[in-house]
Parts: structure tokens; sequence; C-alpha cells
């Protein structure tokens, strides 16, 4: 047969044939894919990360969102721009409370928006835009609103059509306070919206929640009569999620992850904060004496195989868990089977948000990974609990909490806010009350992630990453309260394995000899120093850098308390890696001294670094950083013979030239 077939071509017919054939087979299977475009727009995972591969279900139409308004009935986009996930969960709040004029909202993330989509926000008529929208940083926006902050500023898209509203998180303690907000107000005014009203500001430092239920008290009303809406008081009461239980075998059910079911067990690159790396933990060591009343740990994480990079001075994202006395409280007060499958089934059928969090899971597993259950609990999850006490004056009480005005308010500040009362301790407080589990989960916030400044270089800890975290305990009373994360973390054993991730930070280090580097960093705010010394002393081995000034400024209470890395700082300064180190002991002998009262005494060196150098800050930013701001300002005053309010625009000039970096909390 072959010799027959091979008789009727020669070679190149073969060849020829050969080709044709093949050309073919391409063509028909390219013909036959889908549109590369629709498929990676339905390759988006749902906002909340959290569909199975079963129900998931892309995160917009190939219309878009100004399509989805129409088709779907919807007269109201939200629009978040979250970091932690306040923006977030605030969103979601909003969305229910239009329920109350029988309205339905689209909540978007920004980051999952195709940038060309922007521009259909001048096609929208009578539609109710909200931007809630967080500072990050100093005055930047939020990871996921960058590519929507940067359309807002440079578009000249025409916006008379719609009428809009913005509420702001931010925090009082940062200079560019609720920058991200203001930018969004002024330029959607400017482009021809119709503002319903004013621009509303959250103020983390103070009662961010506070803030937010006073303007949006104000917001809804005012919505209503520029719509013509009428109030509906039964809806507010509504559920947004339906119950199902369900029976599956433990591997069809979320056990902690954030994405892809199973993906701790397969995990596949890259990760993120939507699929973070479930990395092994090497190290995990007590930094402070014998003699601290509290506790630093250094925590060291291996990054095998996860082609996971970072850069000195960049944040590690981490997520925790909650403690299993509480869940275990909760599972005891409630009286449920924690073991039981459920999902939460979104009633809105077209809602991006098929679920609060990953499921099909377990109700352990929700209460432990999934929502939020240590935090002082929200005014409007008590207004929704208060109808399942039994007992009339726990009921009564629990509907005065929830007031937002009046004894309720003032009520609720001291009980619950200052005294920093979790759902759990309001079900232990009001026994009577008892509330469904899948209620609970619905109105509880999702468990956040934390971030830590990384304390490592990866040029000196090869797939390694390190960060220093002062663990947060406390009493209240009788009551401990915990510190979310740094209670999981220090509980965590070598070889235990956590869901981390690398967040990109703006603090980078020069390392020319030339110039002088000041870093000051009392406490845990050495993380990022720790690992840009390291990165010099590799340069230095390597002889790309030589000497140069590089100074530490450090504090902490006591050398023999909470002096962390002694030994290594102590080595550096030997090895010249630093030129200078200082450290600021605040509890050790009659006069407390910090790195500001340092800074004073090396005001030659100080100045030197402000001239012609940099200077880096971490700490805390309520304190702390002002106080060595405040320093800053005056040594500039002295120095040039200005006053303290030309310093202060000189300091502002020397900030915008990126040569004064702070990380701060």
């Amino acid at each position: 047969m072959t010799d027959w077939f091979s008789s009727l071509f020669d070679t190149s017919d073969l060849y020829t044939v050969v080709i044709v054939l093949v050309l073919g087979v391409a063509g028909y299977w390219y013909m036959n894919q889908p549109d590369p475009r629709a498929s990676r727009k339905h390759e988006l995972r749902p906002l909340n990360g959290s569909a199975s591969s079963q129900s998931r279900t892309p995160a917009y139409t190939d219309e878009g969102f100004a399509a989805r308004l129409k088709n779907e009935h919807r007269d109201i986009l939200i629009i978040y721009g979250s970091q932690t996930g306040t923006a977030e969960e605030l969103s979601g709040r909003l969305s229910k409370n239009f329920t109350r004029y029988g309205r339905k909202s689209l909540v978007l993330d920004p980051e999952e928006v195709e940038e060309d989509e922007w521009t259909k926000l001048g096609e929208l008529e009578n539609t109710l835009l909200v931007l809630c929208v967080a500072t990050y940083g100093e005055g930047d926006p939020t990871d996921n609103a960058q590519k929507l902050i940067e359309w807002i500023k440079t578009t000249d898209v025409d916006l008379s059509k719609i009428q809009f509203a913005v509420f702001g998180l931010g925090n009082k303690t940062y200079e560019h306070y609720n920058e991200i907000g203001k930018i969004c107000d002024r330029r959607l005014a400017e482009l021809g919206a119709k503002r319903v009203i004013e621009l509303g500001m959250g103020d983390d430092d103070a009662n961010l929640e506070e803030d937010f239920c006073k303007w949006r008290d104000m917001f809804l009303p005012a919505a209503a009569t520029s719509f013509g809406w009428e109030l509906d008081p039964e809806a507010e009461s509504a559920r947004q999620y339906k119950l199902q239980l369900m029976e599956t075998t433990p591997d069809r059910l979320y056990s902690g992850e954030f994405g892809r079911l199973n993906s701790h067990v397969k995990p596949r690159p890259p990760f993120d904060q939507k699929t973070p790396y479930f990395a092994t933990m090497k190290v995990n060591r007590e930094l402070h004496t014998d003699k601290s009343d509290r506790s630093c740990r250094h925590i060291e994480f291996d990054l095998g195989t996860s082609m996971i990079r970072y850069e000195a001075g960049d944040h590690l994202g981490v997520y925790p868990t909650n403690e299993s006395r509480l869940v275990d409280t909760i599972c005891s007060l409630l009286e449920f089977d924690p073991n039981q499958a459920f999902k939460l089934i979104n009633l809105d059928e077209e809602s991006n948000k098929k679920h609060p969090f990953p499921c099909p899971t377990t109700f352990r597993v929700a209460l432990t990974h999934y929502v939020d259950i240590s935090a002082p609990v929200k005014a409007h999850v008590l207004k929704a609990i208060a109808e399942f006490a039994s007992d009339e004056e726990h009921k009564k009480k629990l509907i005065l909490l929830s007031s937002n005005e009046g004894e309720g308010h003032a009520l609720f500040n001291d009980f619950v806010t200052r005294e920093r009362r979790s759902i759990v301790d309001i079900l232990a407080e009001f026994s009577s009350c008892k509330p469904p589990i899948d209620l609970v989960l619905e109105l509880l916030p999702r468990l956040q992630v934390r971030y830590y400044s990384i304390s490592s270089s990866p040029k000196a800890v090869d797939k390694s990453v390190h960060i220093t975290a002062v663990v947060t305990q406390y009493k209240i009373g009788e009551r401990q309260i915990n510190g979310v994360c740094t209670t999981f973390l220090r509980h965590k054993n070598v070889g235990d394995t956590v869901p981390i991730f690398v967040r990109k930070s703006t603090m980078r280090m020069s390392y020319n000899d030339s110039q002088t580097v000041v870093m000051i960093g009392p406490g845990t705010g050495i993380a990022p120093f720790r690992g840009f010394i390291q990165e010099r002393k590799v340069l230095m081995e390597r002889g790309t850098v030589g000497g140069g000034k590089f100074a530490l400024f450090f504090g902490c209470r006591h050398p023999e308390i909470d002096y962390i890395y002694k030994d290594e700082l102590e080595t550096y300064k030997t090895d010249n890696v630093l030129s200078h180190l200082f450290v600021a002991f605040s509890r050790n002998g009659p006069k407390k001294v910090y790195v500001q009262d340092k800074l004073v005494e090396e005001e030659e060196l100080v100045y030197a670094a402000y001239e012609s150098g940099y200077i880096l800050i971490c700490g805390d930013a309520k304190n702390m950083c002002r106080d060595v701001q405040q320093t800053l300002i005056k040594m500039i005053s002295k120095r040039e013979s200005v006053s303290e309010e030309d310093a202060l625009g000189k300091f502002r000039v020397f900030e915008k030239s990126r040569r004064y970096l702070a990380d701060v909390w």
C-alpha cells in the first residue's frame, strides 16, 4: 500500500499534501476556538474570588456594565476601591440598603472591568453612580482602583446624564486624608455629573463606621428624592442569601481556600491576593527577652517553587484564621452542627457575587476562615439579630444599641466600640438571642488579609521571606482581646502552612555611596530596614557598594527587654554595613528617650540626608511619624533661618521629590 501511494506522488508532492493537511487542521481548530477576548473575560473570578468551578460565572458579560444595568433592570452602579476589604463591605451594605426603595444595584470591582468600558459611563441615563473609595498610603488609590482613578483624572467624557455620590475612606493621621475620594468627587462634577450629596469622608483613626452611617442616612433619602423612589420599609429586612444544606464529600468542600477549590493541595502560580500561596513556616521565634511582658515574633516562610518574587521594602499579605475557642463558643451558643456542609446562594441570580465567601463549605470552616468574629460588631448586625431574642429586655437593649443617634448611639460607643465587643461577646451577653447561623454568616464581614513590612532581602535569603510582628494581646475587664493575625501566627509551628502573597511597596532604597541615607524605625518599624541592610551587605560583598553613610535610628523600651535583632545590628555596625547605629530607649533611666530625640542629637547627619540624600521612616503614623516630621521641620527652620511655616513648605518639596519615604500604619 505504501509503495502504491508513493508511486502516485513525488517527494515534493508529498510535502505539499502534508503542509495543506496541517494548515487545514490548524485552520479548523482556530475557527472553532472561542473569541480570545471573550474567554479572557469569562475566565475572570467572581468579585469575591469564591465560586467553585461548578458555580463560577463571569464577573461581567461581553456587553459590559452599561448593558448589564439596562438588561438586568438596575439603575444604581456602585464601584469600590478597596485595599483591606472595608470599602467592598460598605458597598455591599449600601447595595442592600437600596432595597428599601425597591431598587437593584450593580456592585463592581474596577479591576475586573475592561479599560475601554469606562467611556460607557457617559452613555448611562437615569443612573446613580456611587463610588466607595479608600485612600491608601500617601494619597494613592488602592491596588484595584488604579486604572479607574487614572481614567477619572485624564478623561474628558461627558457625564452630564448621570448623578453621583462619593464616600471616601481614609485616616486623618495621614497627610493626604481621603485624597482619592476628593479627586473622584471633584472630577465627576467637572465632567458634568450631578452631585446628589456632598462627599462623605470616613476617618479610620476615629470611627469610620459612624461616619459611614451618618453619611448613608443623609444620602439615601436625598437619592430617593432626586429619583422619585418610594420607601418600602419591609424590604430592608429581606435576606440576601438563601441557605442550602448539602451532602457532599470532603474533597468537594472548601476548607480555607480563597479562590480555586483545593488550591492549597495543588498550587498553581501566579499567586496573589485572590490566590495566595500556602507557604511552609521555616522559623517562628521570640525576639523579646524573658523580661518582656509582650511578644514579638521573627517568622520566616519558605517560598519553595512558588516563583514568588519580592523586593526589600515590599509587604507580605497574610490570611489569618479565627481562634478555635471563639469558633467553639459560637457553635455552643447557637447550638448547630458545625460540620454541616452548606451553601449560601445569592437571591439575586444575576449578581456577580454568587456567595458571600467560598462555597460549599462547612459552618466551622466558614467561622474559622471566612468571616470576622473578633472585630467589634456593627450596629446593623445588632438590629438584624434583635428579633431572635426571646427575652424582651434583651431584645429592647439590642434594638437600643443599634440606634444611630441619642442614648442608643452613646451606649453603642461605650458598650461595643470602646470595649471591643465582638459577635461572640454579644451572643454570650444576650444569651436568649439565638439567630440562625446562616443569618450570622450573612451579616458578618469577611475576615481580611493583614499586611506586614517584609524584613528580609531576596538577595540575602534565597527562596525565603521574613516578617517581624508584635503580638497584640490585652484585657478589657475580664475579657481577653487578642489580635487575630498575630495570635494566629504566634501559635503556628515550623512545618505548618500559611496563605501568603506579596504586595508591592513604594518604599525603595538608594545605595549610592555619595548620598547619606537615614532610616528611622522604632519597634517593628525596623522591618523594611532590616531588608535594606541585608541587601547592602550583599552588595558590599560583591563590590558594587563601598562606603557611604548608611544610618539607622532604632527605638525600643529597654536594652534587656525588647532590643530586637540586637546582635545582628551591632554586627552590621562593626562590619561597617551600617555606618551609624543610634538606639533610643524609652524605659531605661530617669528620662524617656525617643528616636526624634536622637535625630536632634545627630543634626548634622540628618540634615545632610535632607539636603542631598534620603530619609525613610517606618512605624506608627499617629504619634511617632508626626513627632519625627515635626522634628525635621524644626531642624530645617533652624538650619535655614526660616519660619516653621516656610520650613513645612520646604519639607513638602523634599517629600514630593521622593527622598522622604514613609511606610506607616
